[in-house]
C-alpha cells in the first residue's frame, strides 16, 4: 500500500473516529448530569478497548482484515475514538481539584477494565 493511500485512510478515519468520540462521550456524560466523573471517557475508552481486541484478533487469528482495512480502523477510526489523552488529562484535573478518589477510580476503573475488554473483545473473535 502506498503512502498516501494508508494516510488517506487513517486520516479520513481519524475524522470519523473523533466525531464518533465527540458524539458518544457527550451524550453519555450528559446522562450522567451533574456527575464530575469523566463518564464519557470512560466509555469510549472501553468501548475502543472492546473494539480493538475484536479486530486485532480477527487479524491475527482469521487474517479478515485487509492492511487497508486494518489502517482505516485500528490507526484512524479506533486511534481516534480512544481518548488516553482525554484520560490523562481528566485524571490529572481530578488530582488538580483535589479528587483523588476519583482520579484513582477513573485509572484505575479505564486501566483494569480496559484491558479485560481488549481481553473479551479477542475472546469473542476467536469464537467467529
Amino acid at each position: 500500500m502506498d503512502s498516501l493511500l494508508k494516510l488517506s485512510l487513517i486520516g479520513t478515519g481519524g475524522f470519523i473516529g473523533a466525531v464518533l468520540r465527540f458524539l458518544v462521550s457527550s451524550w453519555t456524560q450528559g446522562r450522567a448530569g451533574l456527575l464530575i466523573f469523566p463518564l464519557g471517557t470512560l466509555t469510549v475508552n472501553m468501548i475502543g478497548c472492546l473494539l480493538i481486541g475484536f479486530l486485532s484478533a480477527l487479524v491475527e487469528i482469521k487474517a479478515l482484515l485487509s492492511p487497508e482495512t486494518r489502517s482505516f480502523l485500528l490507526i484512524g477510526l479506533l486511534g481516534a475514538f480512544t481518548t488516553f489523552s482525554t484520560f490523562g488529562n481528566e485524571t490529572f484535573n481530578l488530582i488538580r481539584e483535589s479528587r483523588l478518589e476519583l482520579a484513582l477510580l477513573n485509572t484505575g476503573g479505564q486501566v483494569v477494565l480496559g484491558v479485560f475488554l481488549v481481553w473479551l473483545g479477542r475472546l469473542l473473535a476467536s469464537l467467529l
